[in-house]
């Protein structure tokens, strides 16, 4: 009998653990008998054939590669619509499959990409070729539909919290007066933009105002927080979700455009409150856009967040192999003290292409903090290190050689 063969895509944008979760349906794919291709550059690769094979790759790098950041197959944004509204891509990809006896599909992904998995599960109906799908959750916006967290954002929060600390402490030391503005992705759920809040857990006194999209923003109240807070600690932390809003529901830096940039822009909503603190205030403000930096720091890696990644991609080929589609592997949360979790089954349509927005009730009475239930949600997600290997001073992440297909 042929050996059953399982296609693994990475879809979207990386995070920090996201190579864990390859990890994870590699190693546990060589216990059940299973083979592995991985598509370079998720669907993109997938209609365009280009495939690796992991199977003859050693079981040292495969453990290896856990530890790398970014998407180590390589993502892309690439997408299938519906059968009616793609036939060409469904019936490429069914080649594709067929030419390669591939009967097991593992997209691991965000919104969009669980959203493709969803209509991808009707796939033997539409081409004829017998497909199971499972999807993977990933994404650093924790804004995944069912699933308590989603992989990638435990790390990211990590390194939020763990940056604006000690930024914190920086701006101490440099005496009175000093401005600081973290701009962190989320341009519609502001739970990246939160997360610094935990830098305060231990006596810090930043961030000392956090901007969330869920918050309209209102620039008098804005501007006497900045006030009340240089007055009472001599600094001024902010972080900033890039899809801060004003009361319209505007993009606040496509809505003022115009007076800073001169052009329509999205992004960039840190250096646009820099600007507008040096003409309301006179004040100077340090500005970090962190972009990538928050998903591709492997060297701050939760280890429950890293735990969690492994055993999605574990529970995906074990459920693939007991004949399941059609589902996503998520978490469930038992309880906060002591953190306990379970890996629970969410059907794709109804994650795939939707959003979770951050709760009312994490939000501080004022509108510029965050509440003692969001750090009890957050601060078990960033437990725990799991260190990356170095050599000669820096992380080891040499990077590991696919064999073509």
């Amino acid at each position: 009998m042929n050996q059953p063969r399982l296609l693994y895509l990475q879809s979207g944008g990386p995070t920090a653990v996201l190579n864990a979760s390859a990890q994870g349906v590699i190693e546990t794919a060589r216990k059940l008998g299973i083979s592995v291709y991985a598509a370079r550059d998720g669907l993109a690769g997938l209609l365009e054939d280009r495939l690796v094979n992991t199977d003859g790759v050693s079981d040292h790098d495969i453990a290896r590669l856990g530890f790398l950041p970014g998407g180590h197959f390589g993502v892309s944004r690439r997408m299938i619509g519906s059968f009616d509204e793609s036939p060409e891509d469904w019936l490429r990809m069914k080649a594709v499959l067929a030419r390669h006896g591939i009967h097991y599909l593992l997209i691991n992904g965000g919104n969009g990409s669980l959203g493709c998995a969803a209509r991808l599960a009707d796939f033997q109906r539409h081409t004829g070729h017998a497909l199971h799908v499972i999807g993977i959750p990933k994404t650093i916006d924790n804004d995944l539909v069912g699933t308590d967290n989603s992989p990638g954002y435990g790390s990211a929060a990590k390194f939020l919290a763990s940056t604006m600390l000690e930024v914190g402490m920086d701006m101490i030391s440099m005496g009175r007066g000093r401005v600081f503005i973290m701009e962190a992705m989320g341009r519609h759920t502001g739970w990246l933009a939160a997360a610094p809040a935990a830098a305060r857990i231990h006596g810090g006194q930043a961030p000392h105002i956090v901007l969330l999209p869920e918050v309209p923003f209102d620039q008098d109240k804005f501007l006497a927080a900045v006030d009340a807070s240089l007055a009472a600690h001599g600094q001024c932390a902010i972080s900033v979700a890039e899809g801060l809003v004003d009361a319209a529901g505007r993009f606040v830096t496509e809505a003022n455009a115009s007076a800073i940039y001169g052009h329509e822009q999205l992004g960039g909503v840190g250096s646009w409150l820099a600007a507008l603190l040096k003409r309301e205030r006179g004040l100077s403000a340090h500005v970090a856009q962190v972009d990538y930096l928050q998903r591709a720091a492997g060297h701050l890696v939760s280890a429950t967040d890293a735990a969690q990644a492994y055993q999605m991609g574990q529970q995906g080929v074990e459920w693939l192999q007991a004949g399941r589609s059609g589902v996503m592997a998520g978490i469930r949360r038992l309880s906060d003290h002591p953190y306990r979790w379970e890996v629970a089954d969410f059907p794709l349509a109804e994650v795939g292409d939707m959003e979770k927005a951050f709760p009312p009730h994490f939000i501080a009475a004022d509108g510029y903090g965050v509440t003692q239930a969001f750090l009890d949600y957050l601060l078990p997600l960033m437990e725990g290190e799991r260190m990356p290997p170095f050599r000669q001073g820096v992380p080891d992440y040499r990077r590991i050689e696919w064999p073509p297909v």
